[in-house]
């Protein structure tokens, strides 16, 4: 029993002529009654009763009415989720991203695509540094990632999708905590607060180059293990972190000021990563929703 036969019953039984039925399946009809009698041979029972005024279901072609349209419906469902994979109408792409001034993009990203994709399915998986983002897309353990490096494999493609600039958070009880800009080289007498400095990681890289460009060594008074601690130990007066001008933008703190730099450095800049030869289409329409993101709606 094929797919074919099945559809050729089913013409039959609903027209109840054969005529009608080759017509509508735009075939002749003696092959339209060769495929119904070797379905029958097939399944050893007659499905129809024929005359030559009428067509009526026997008992077993009754009983294969049901079936053998859940079967067409399966065919009908499985051709349209192929195509709508092919056409990236589809599918499940696995995002890394890291550090809290990505969540905006990541939430906007989620919402144009559940409008506009919804047939494309999110995996997020959040990161606190950009590093081990960056090496699960290698490695083929995410489909795109989102985060600041300074060094982009040759196997991965990257774009900037949101720009950046650096800021110092400081307590507001700070002495320079009324600078509209300043330079890292009138801090040099002050703690820092510095994330982990993991291979790769920015805000510590850019830390540590700023402080020797204006000839000190930076005194980092404690370690914290994400964004949110270093700010709370700011607000705490534990010392100065130097961070991103998006994550300022969605502190609400009133006892920490972000205080721009105007020391020229690397760029800090918000980019989305994936690997050269992922031909994904879902992915594709991923990347052109994330090409279309409006970043000053992030502000």
């Amino acid at each position: 029993m094929d797919v074919g036969q099945l559809r050729a019953f089913l013409a039959v039984a609903e027209e109840l002529h054969f005529g009608r039925a080759a017509e509508r399946l735009h075939i002749a009809q003696p092959p339209l009654s060769r495929t119904i009698k070797q379905l029958e041979s097939e399944l050893g029972t007659r499905l129809l009763d024929r005359s030559t005024r009428s067509v009526k279901l026997t008992s077993s072609g009754q009983a294969l009415l049901a079936p053998a349209a859940e079967v067409l419906e399966a065919l009908r469902r499985a051709e349209e989720a192929v195509r709508s994979a092919d056409n990236g109408e589809s599918g499940l792409v696995r995002i890394a991203f890291a550090g809290v001034s990505t969540h905006p993009i990541v939430a906007r990203l989620a919402r144009l695509i559940r409008s506009n994709r919804p047939g494309i399915q999110l995996e997020l998986s959040s990161q606190n540094f950009a590093q081990p983002a960056m090496k699960k897309l290698v490695e083929g353990d995410t489909d795109l990632a989102l985060g600041r490096w300074d060094v982009i494999p040759p196997v991965v493609s990257s774009r900037v999708i949101m720009k950046d600039s650096l800021v110092v958070a400081l307590p507001d009880t700070h002495v320079l905590a009324g600078a509209r800009r300043l330079s890292i080289a009138r801090l040099a007498g002050d703690g820092f607060i510095s994330l982990q400095p993991f291979e790769g990681a920015v805000l510590p890289d850019r830390l540590r180059r700023l402080a020797h460009d204006n000839g000190f060594v930076a005194d980092i008074v404690q370690v914290a293990p994400d964004t949110q601690t270093a700010l709370a130990l700011v607000s705490a007066e534990v010392g100065c972190h130097l961070t991103l001008a998006s994550v300022a933008r969605s502190a609400t703190d009133p006892h920490i000021v972000f205080v721009p730099l105007e020391d020229a450095t690397a760029d800090v800049d918000l980019r989305a990563a994936w690997r050269r030869d992922d031909a994904s289409p879902a992915l594709k329409a991923v990347l052109e929703e994330v090409g279309s993101l409006d970043e000053t709606s992030l502000a």
